[in-house]
């Protein structure tokens, strides 16, 4: 059976996770992307190494073409944000399981998440939308309350994003991503306060799993993740407002990682939906956290098949994970390598996210990332403990 997987650039989540996975499962793997090479590079060490194809993953027409002519599908599957909707699409046309192609497209463009969410009555976020093309001066003229976001209508992590306090930081930022981007549309809504929370579901063809979720804190103004902690279960009224929600969205195939917030009424309000696994190395932790082949779950349903009534979650173990952060441009001169110990009945690991010798400038994105120190334990204070004692314990030095 031929598995084909559509990508942009190399990502863990692939490489160390769906297709260590694929293998496992005894799927030929065919990797579309539009710049093979450094897919090439990033697969070589696996103990079966895929085929790369290079062709623009962003066009299903040339996807579709592409399959017909090649080895029969037994499923097509992305977990780029960017591909969600022509992976369905293609997916749709051999008559594979898919995603419902709709609820990518609403996943995906935020302007058309808010829209939609509102029109059902669930939840109504204050939002304004800037069309490509269009000049961000037309903001001055609408009721914008602050303080408020704006970001890339189809953006993804916290890629220009930023917050806004008043109308000239509205309009400088909006003009700043303009440039970056001057095709794309924006999006400019109110902040939502509260205690910012994920949820991850699994599900295929008629049951979805809520499998957990973690608690997230960020970096302002540039709403860099720092911090997430696993949380096993969120409180049930809460899990309840976004499930209902993400039913309305028509979230259900497939992994799906959605960000909220815990308002201080107990309100649960949608930040954005992300319809595929959680990344940022955290879906690596989940076969750990939980006891569960993830991967091959997420794969398997993909495949057609239905998901255990009883996924066997093992419960009882819990996660910090803390991202060292570049704060200025330059040359990475001074960091620990990789490692993975037991401290005290604690699993710690720390992977390095840039390499020593490596220059950049300063994205004000996940990009600024240098590490991530991980651990997991049956003890929260004990997990933090471990994982600040490595902090402690070591340096990262950047020259300018």
């Amino acid at each position: 059976m031929r598995l084909y997987l559509l990508a942009l650039p190399p990502t863990d989540s692939v490489t160390e996770g769906f297709l260590p996975a694929a293998q496992r499962l005894g799927l030929d793997v065919t990797v579309i992307t539009d710049h093979a090479e450094p897919h090439r590079r990033a697969y070589a060490g696996l103990a079966v190494v895929p085929e790369v194809v290079e062709l623009d993953p962003r066009d299903f027409r040339e996807v579709i073409s592409f399959v017909s002519r090649h080895h029969p599908p037994a499923a097509i599957f992305s977990n780029s944000d960017h591909l969600q909707t022509q992976t369905a699409l293609a997916a749709q046309y051999f008559g594979l399981p898919a995603k419902d192609w709709k609820a990518t497209f609403r996943a995906k463009n935020k302007a058309q998440l808010r829209r939609h969410l509102a029109a059902t009555g669930l939840d109504t976020v204050r939002s304004a939308e800037v069309a490509p093309g269009n000049d961000p001066a037309e903001l001055a003229e609408l009721d914008i309350p602050f303080p408020c976001i704006v970001k890339p209508r189809e953006g993804v992590a916290s890629e220009d994003v930023a917050l806004a306090e008043n109308l000239d930081q509205l309009l400088a930022a909006a003009r700043g991503i303009r440039e970056r981007r001057p095709t794309g549309g924006l999006v400019i809504e109110e902040y939502l306060e509260g205690q910012l929370c994920t949820l991850e579901t699994l599900g295929d063809a008629t049951t979805r799993h809520v499998v957990g979720g973690f608690r997230t804190e960020v970096l302002l103004p540039t709403f860099i993740e720092k911090l997430l902690e696993f949380v096993p279960q969120h409180p049930q009224p809460v899990v309840d407002q976004i499930l209902a929600q993400l039913d309305e969205v028509g979230v259900g195939l497939g992994a799906c990682h959605t960000e909220f917030v815990i308002q201080a009424d107990g309100r649960a309000r949608i930040i954005e939906v992300n319809y595929r696994a959680i990344g940022d190395r955290l879906d690596l932790l989940l076969p750990r956290l939980l006891g569960i082949p993830y991967f091959e779950l997420v794969l398997r349903v993909h495949l057609g098949e239905a998901l255990p009534a009883d996924l066997g979650i093992r419960s009882g173990l819990l996660t910090h994970s803390f991202y060292l952060c570049a704060d200025q441009a330059g040359t990475l001169t001074t960091a620990p390598e990789a490692t993975d110990q037991v401290i005290d009945g604690v699993e710690l690991s720390y992977r390095p996210l840039r390499a020593i010798g490596e220059t950049h400038p300063l994205h004000g994105t996940n990009r600024d990332y240098l590490g991530v120190i991980e651990t997991i334990g049956p003890d929260l204070d004990e997990v933090r403990r471990v994982a600040a004692e490595f902090l402690e314990a070591h340096r990262w030095e950047i020259t300018p």
